[in-house]
């Protein structure tokens, strides 16, 4: 499951970027170690399930680790995790199988990965008899932010799920030793999982179903009928199911886990130099401790400074204390009250082609620098309002002027006028990178007709 915008990881984390999508603890994309840690293990293809609008982000990763075929499943609205599961368990039986499923969420953290396998490899027997497992995770300390699940008097038995707790609550379910956190990862049979939910929620299965029924296949992407798939009721997995069945297991997990939901989570499981400090990027520090400094594209600086959080992308700052960092979420409401952008895409934008970065605007002007990977193609298109100006810098461009088509090398540049229909497509082996100069009385990202597209757009 990789829906969620992840406003509290603001201003890295956007909603057409969000957490899932970035590489927080490594080399890798929270995503892709999600799916990189399951390496050891028996499985099939995984099958993700992804908001429409992160549609190509989503393939682009999965492509960067050998796994172009494997079927993403679009939600066109977000409705929690009792549908999203659903529709992944609906998918998983339409070829006439009964697989087991391991749902998992793309955004978390778990250090230990020889104990998850072990985990894994005690929750499959429960899963294949027909239970519905859940895995607890092993409390470290009195967390707030997470729900907990009961222990049950018998190995993997659980009693009950209960709500987020205040503190004092919290350290009595620490200190009492049969409560875990909630973790939000599930095992069962497909056909279990759809044969509770039909008991349970019958209009939320039956909405599902119509939903996968009248979509369509794109590619290797899983449309869902929107219509449908707005009339489905939204819960969570744990109020409409797991609360309510007789078949609820759980297999506690003790594997370093988090769900890196604020700042300060981050940092707790980040490396750290001798003052506690988190640094990633261009930083120079003085006389500063226990601080995360994430600097995406320019020096950061911090002289005396203790228990900050400083992360600076291409379009914005954001400095809070740790102990504060709950309330960024405060800071996007404000930004979306106000009529801004910064809360929805970073200034460098990713297409399936490629992406750009909007270097510089202005009344009547726009620059963008334009990457396109070897064998991408913009779409056959017009615009009704501006011109452009392409410049290659480096790698060879086929462009479409017209009725012209042509090859535009280093150093040589065309102009496509108002109104002419035109594309742009990299032939090459290597990155093509241009500078786009928009001219023009209105250069919104909706001032596009497009013609053809091969992926999927028009």
């Amino acid at each position: 499951m990789a829906g969620g915008s992840g406003t509290r990881l603001w201003p890295l984390s956007r909603q057409l970027n969000p957490k899932q999508f970035l590489p927080l603890t490594g080399e890798l994309t929270m995503l892709q170690a999600t799916i990189a840690r399951l390496d050891g293990i028996d499985h099939a293809q995984p099958c993700l399930i992804c908001n429409e609008q992160h549609r190509f982000l989503a393939a682009e990763q999965l492509r960067q680790m050998g796994l172009e075929g494997a079927p993403i499943i679009l939600e066109p609205v977000g409705r929690n995790t009792a549908p999203a599961i659903a529709l992944g368990a609906l998918q998983a039986v339409a070829d006439g199988s009964d697989p087991v499923l391991f749902v998992l969420a793309a955004d978390h953290l778990i250090r230990d990965v020889p104990a998850f396998h072990r985990a894994i490899a005690l929750a499959l027997p429960l899963a294949q008899a027909g239970k519905l497992v859940t895995f607890g995770i092993a409390p470290t300390h009195p967390e707030t932010g997470y729900g907990y699940i009961q222990r049950g008097a018998t190995p993997f038995s659980m009693s009950r799920f209960v709500e987020k707790p205040d503190l004092e609550t919290a350290k009595a379910y620490l200190s009492s030793g049969d409560y875990c956190w909630n973790s939000g990862m599930f095992m069962f049979r497909a056909s279990r999982y759809l044969e509770e939910l039909a008991k349970f929620q019958p209009a939320m299965l039956q909405a599902c179903q119509t939903a996968l029924a009248k979509g369509a296949k794109d590619m290797h992407f899983v449309r869902v009928d929107q219509a449908a798939f707005e009339a489905c009721p939204a819960d969570s997995i744990d109020y409409a199911v797991m609360e309510k069945t007789d078949s609820a297991a759980m297999v506690v997990l003790d594997a370093g886990w988090s769900d890196i939901g604020s700042w300060s989570a981050l940092w707790e499981v980040s490396p750290k130099d001798e003052h506690g400090n988190t640094l990633k990027g261009d930083v120079l520090l003085e006389q500063t401790r226990n601080t995360l400094v994430h600097a995406s594209h320019r020096l950061v600086a911090a002289v005396g400074l203790e228990d900050l959080v400083i992360v600076e992308t291409k379009d914005a700052v954001m400095v809070a204390h740790k102990d504060k960092v709950q309330d960024v979420k405060r800071i996007v409401d404000q930004i979306k009250q106000q009529g801004r952008g910064e809360h929805f895409n970073h200034r460098e934008v990713y297409r399936p082609w490629g992406h750009y970065d909007s270097v510089d605007s202005g009344v009547r002007y726009q620059v963008k620098h334009i990457t396109v990977k070897p064998g991408g193609k913009l779409s056959v298109q017009m615009h009704h309002h501006r011109a452009e100006h392409w410049i290659v810098v480096s790698g060879t461009a086929k462009v479409t002027n017209g009725d012209s088509t042509f090859l535009v090398t280093e150093n040589q540049s065309t102009y496509i006028p108002v109104g002419q229909v035109h594309a742009l497509e990299n032939p090459g082996k290597v990155a093509l990178e241009l500078i786009e100069v928009q001219s023009g009385g209105y250069l919104g990202e909706d001032d596009i007709v497009r013609f053809e597209d091969r992926y999927g757009r028009v």
